[in-house]
C-alpha cells in the first residue's frame, strides 16, 4: 500500500495553491527558549469557566450552537504544550459549535516550561471526567468526542488512554486528531526527527524515561480506544509519527479514519487554503456522523 492510498484524489485541485502557500511562507522552526516562547504567548480571558473533577479544577470555554445541541467537542489547543489558549480558538469553535449543532468545551490546560508533564495530561482529564459526570445535567446530551490539534492531539489521546485505565472507556464515541506528536522519547525513527525541539525539552525534559505512555502514546498499550480520525499532510515533520499511531492501533483492533493531505506542512488546517478548508470540512463532517 502506498501513500497515495491515503489522499483523497479530489484534494489534486487545491495542490497548486498548497504549493504555493508553501514557498511564500517558507520553512520555519519553533522557539528555542522561554524567552521566545513568552513572545508567541496572549493573555487569556478572564471569562473562562471553572469547573471540576477528582479534585483538581480547570479553566475551560464552552461554546454553545443556536439550537439543542446533538452533542458535545472536547478541544484541546495546540502550541506545543507551551504556547496557544482555548481563548486563541474562540472563533473557530463558535463556528464548530454551529457546523455540528454540538456544545464545544474547549480545555485552557497548563502551559510548559512553567508547568511541564503530567500537568497538562491532569488538566484535560480533569475536563474530560467533568464531562463525563456532568454532560447531560448542563447540555441535556451524553453524546461526545473528543479531539485536539498538535499538542491538544497528543492531549486527546492520553486522555482516552487515562479514561479507559480507570474504567470508562465508552464515553468518548469518536476522536479527530490534527497531527499530534505521538514519540517524544527520540528512540523511534518518527521520534528522532523532532527530537531536538523545544517543545520537548519544555514539557517532559526532566522525565528519565520519555517512552512513558502518558508521554508518547504511541507506546501505550492501544485496545479499547474509540474510532480515530487521523489528519496529518504529507509533508509534515510527524508524518511517520502519525502513522505509526495509525498501524499500532490498527494491530490493536481499533479503527482508524487515516487522512493525508499534499503539499502540507505542520499547523496546515489553520491557513487561508482550498487544501485546508477541505481538511476542515472532512473533521467536521467525520465528528458529525458520530454526533448524529
Amino acid at each position: 500500500m502506498r501513500l497515495q492510498n491515503f489522499i483523497d484524489p479530489r484534494l489534486a485541485a487545491h495542490v497548486e495553491e498548497a504549493r504555493a502557500s508553501n514557498a511564500e511562507r517558507g520553512l520555519r522552526r519553533g522557539p528555542s527558549s522561554l524567552a521566545e516562547v513568552s513572545v508567541l504567548r496572549t493573555p487569556e480571558p478572564d471569562d473562562n469557566t471553572l469547573v471540576s473533577a477528582g479534585g483538581r479544577q480547570v479553566p475551560v470555554r464552552v461554546h454553545r450552537p443556536a439550537g439543542a445541541p446533538k452533542g458535545v467537542y472536547l478541544d484541546f489547543h495546540g502550541g506545543g504544550f507551551y504556547a496557544g489558549s482555548a481563548a486563541d480558538d474562540d472563533a473557530r469553535n463558535r463556528d464548530l459549535a454551529n457546523a455540528l449543532q454540538a456544545v464545544v468545551v474547549s480545555v485552557h490546560y497548563r502551559l510548559a516550561p512553567e508547568h511541564p508533564w503530567p500537568a497538562a495530561p491532569d488538566d484535560a482529564e480533569t475536563a474530560a471526567q467533568w464531562l463525563v459526570e456532568n454532560a447531560e445535567r448542563e447540555f441535556g446530551t451524553t453524546r461526545m468526542v473528543i479531539g485536539g490539534f498538535s499538542a491538544g492531539a497528543t492531549l486527546a489521546v492520553t486522555t482516552l488512554l487515562r479514561l479507559r485505565d480507570k474504567g470508562n472507556t465508552g464515553a468518548f464515541a469518536g476522536a479527530a486528531l490534527q497531527f499530534g506528536t505521538y514519540d517524544l522519547s527520540g528512540l523511534t525513527p518518527a521520534g528522532r526527527r523532532i527530537a531536538d525541539e523545544y517543545f520537548i525539552e519544555a514539557y517532559a525534559g526532566h522525565v528519565p524515561d520519555r517512552t512513558l505512555p502518558d508521554i508518547s502514546p504511541v507506546y501505550a498499550d492501544l485496545r479499547g480506544l474509540p474510532p480515530l480520525l487521523i489528519v496529518v499532510g504529507d509533508q509534515d515533520v510527524l508524518l511517520e509519527d502519525n502513522l505509526a499511531l495509525a498501524a499500532r492501533v490498527l494491530s490493536a483492533g481499533g479503527e482508524v479514519d487515516l487522512k493525508v493531505y499534499p503539499e502540507s506542512r505542520h499547523g496546515f488546517t489553520r491557513r487561508d487554503t482550498a487544501m485546508a478548508a477541505a481538511a476542515r470540512e472532512d473533521v467536521e463532517r467525520w465528528l458529525a456522523a458520530f454526533l448524529s
